[in-house]
């Protein structure tokens, strides 16, 4: 990405963004990022097994590890915004940081977002993936701090350069198929132990609890959202991020 200078570019970039429609997408109901590709997307696993194709969509990642800004004085001073984050499987691409400030901000703030090319098709649950993106502007800049927005939260930096890290990673699921599930207030299956249950409480903010007896009255996707189906015995089958 080339740097850029003038509260003009980051407006420039900013309407592009809220423009291609795919500002906050999280579902396959948004409209795909100017740049990404517009292939087809096959519908989720354990949403009924649907045929339709779908696009695929540029979101916000799940989580922020760090933001961090470092300073550079060498030929035209540039203050480089390094954003480190968690996406919720594999596969995710093209990670970028997206300006959302148009203009000079009354309160100084720089706010991105800090987005990815989502995966193709719904993936299974084997743990959280490392993504980083950057975002350079010159030292020039009238911004006093700046705030990256994820899917589930935002971190803020009010000292430039500086550092800043974001909540832990949660709980990935990719131990969950197997284990007992236990709903919100429920209490402990007898002669089970910790290690062999999992809590409602403890899956990611956005999930979907899918049980043996239940319709599905919705197929939209959201990659950002983990669907657990539990079997009969109360135990849970498929763990996805759909």
């Amino acid at each position: 990405m080339k740097p850029t200078g003038t509260a003009a570019i980051l407006f420039a970039a900013a309407s592009a963004w809220l423009i291609s429609g795919a500002a906050l997408a999280q579902s396959s109901t948004a409209e795909p990022h100017a740049n990404a590709p517009n292939t087809a997307r096959p519908e989720a696993a354990g949403q009924g097994g649907g045929a339709e194709d779908r696009p695929e969509v540029v979101a916000p990642v799940l989580r922020i590890i760090s933001v961090e800004v470092l300073r550079s004085s060498h030929g035209t001073p540039l203050d480089i915004i390094r954003v480190r984050g968690l996406a919720s499987t594999p596969g995710w691409e093209e990670a970028e940081l997206i300006p959302l400030t148009r203009g000079t901000p009354k309160d100084g703030i720089l706010e991105l977002v800090f987005v990815a090319r989502a995966p193709a098709e719904a993936m299974e649950a084997t743990g959280f993936e490392p993504i980083e993106a950057i975002f350079p502007i010159e030292a020039s800049h009238p911004y006093k701090g700046i705030n990256v927005h994820s899917a589930s939260e935002s971190v803020s930096l009010s000292q430039l350069p500086g550092y800043a890290e974001g909540k832990g990673g949660g709980e990935d699921c990719s131990k969950c198929v197997g284990k007992v599930f236990v709903a919100k207030g429920a209490a402990m299956p007898a002669g089970k132990s910790a290690a062999e249950v999992v809590k409602e409480e403890q899956l990611p903010t956005v999930s979907r609890v899918i049980r043996h007896s239940d319709g599905i009255p919705s197929a939209e996707s959201n990659p950002n959202r983990l669907t657990i189906v539990v079997s009969k015995d109360g135990t849970i089958a498929t763990a996805i991020w759909d």
